[in-house]
């Protein structure tokens, strides 16, 4: 019977995305310097964000600035005209969902982890791993979850 409990304790502190060194989730990768593969945190990019979803339209989205979509778990920014990119909403700190975009960085507001717009990189701690890249297709002015 304690074994179950450890279990189950295990599993409640994976879910919560318990420290940075979790086990890493499945996003994908946009192919963005420094992109997927790193650690989600929260719950597995793969179940973060539904593909094929269509997102905003691209001029949704402000130049060097970007928008979390909550409901997804899912932020996308604009680094530079044209160029769009697309990252986990789960900080890689403690599972908490990043809430803003401004002067080029994503803020969580859990501990002040923040992240670069262009390539999801931490740009203040105590995170210590990127935002997972997120892959995105961008088209007819329209941004859509692969």
């Amino acid at each position: 019977m304690a074994a179950a409990g450890a279990a189950g304790l295990a599993v409640a502190l994976t879910a919560c995305g318990g420290s940075d060194d979790a086990s890493s989730s499945s996003s994908t990768d946009s192919g963005s310097p420094g992109g997927g593969g790193a650690d989600g945190g929260g719950s597995g990019g793969g179940e973060e964000a539904a593909a094929g979803a269509a997102l905003a339209a691209t001029a949704d989205i402000p130049e060097g600035g970007g928008k979390v979509f909550a409901d997804r778990k899912v932020v996308v920014t604009q680094p530079t005209a044209g160029e769009f990119k697309a990252f986990s909403a789960t900080c890689t700190h403690q599972g908490c969902a990043v809430k803003s975009v401004a002067d080029g960085v994503i803020n969580c507001p859990c501990h002040n982890s923040n992240f670069s717009i262009t390539d999801g990189s931490v740009q203040s701690g105590p995170a210590t791993k990127p935002l997972p890249s997120v892959q995105i297709d961008v088209s007819d002015g329209s941004i859509t979850l692969v």
